[in-house]
């Protein structure tokens, strides 16, 4: 890896991150807002009505990000050269921009990029993808193609790309599985704040991140 980028403690975020950060997320949402109503598509349509079905996704939306999490821990303990590589961007690149957040900012940007997202990606793409292809096949061409745009919309690294289309898969699939919008955008957004958390504010960054240990 190249010595050039640093250590992370060097690397300044830009002034008024957070606050950047939120609205490209928000953004995300006018997005989805305006492709749905060029397509005649409501992206909340899947969107819980009620307390009672919004209260079962608030519950399973939170027990939905254990998978994620679980493959978060993996990836910060595989051995292998492409999983030490991305722990190294991350760390240079990614903690140092988020160090200065408070919790309530980190928060903000993770419910505005589940919400904005999942909008997105579950309620105008996969939806859309689906009624253009028809068919008994066009669920599950729709599910992969909305997750293959998501991991390219997410390309740190080829590897980040891969690890961001697999979760994609999964919260498309737990969108279909429910029938409840709700579900994904709380996994999503639980998942984000808890890697967030977790990655600025408990792990130290890896002193030995910029060699890898193994080959794959």
């Amino acid at each position: 890896m190249n010595e050039d980028l640093g250590k992370p403690e060097d690397f300044q975020p830009p002034p008024n991150f957070a606050l950047m950060a939120a609205v490209f997320e928000a953004g995300i949402v006018v997005v989805a807002v305006c492709l749905g109503w060029l397509l005649d598509k409501d992206p909340l349509v899947t969107f819980p009505r009620t307390l009672h079905h919004a209260g079962w996704g608030i519950v399973w939306g939170i027990a939905a990000t254990l998978p994620p999490l679980g493959l978060l821990w993996v990836c910060l303990k595989c051995p292998l050269r492409s999983f030490v590589e991305l722990v190294g961007v991350v760390d240079r690149m990614l903690v140092p921009l988020f160090r200065h957040c408070r919790l309530m900012e980190l928060a903000a940007i993770s419910v505005l990029a589940g919400l904005g997202e999942e909008m997105l990606f579950r309620g105008i793409v996969q939806r859309s993808v689906a009624d253009w292809v028809g068919g008994p096949l066009a669920t599950w061409i729709a599910l992969v193609a909305a997750a293959v745009l998501f991991g390219l919309a997410h390309r740190i690294t080829t590897t980040y790309a891969v690890l961001a289309g697999l979760i994609g898969l999964y919260l498309g699939g737990i969108w279909m599985a429910t029938g409840n919008l709700l579900v994904p955008i709380v996994a999503h957004s639980v998942y984000d704040l808890v890697a967030l958390v977790y990655l600025i504010r408990i792990r130290r960054p890896s002193t030995n991140s910029r060699e890898p240990a193994a080959e794959p």
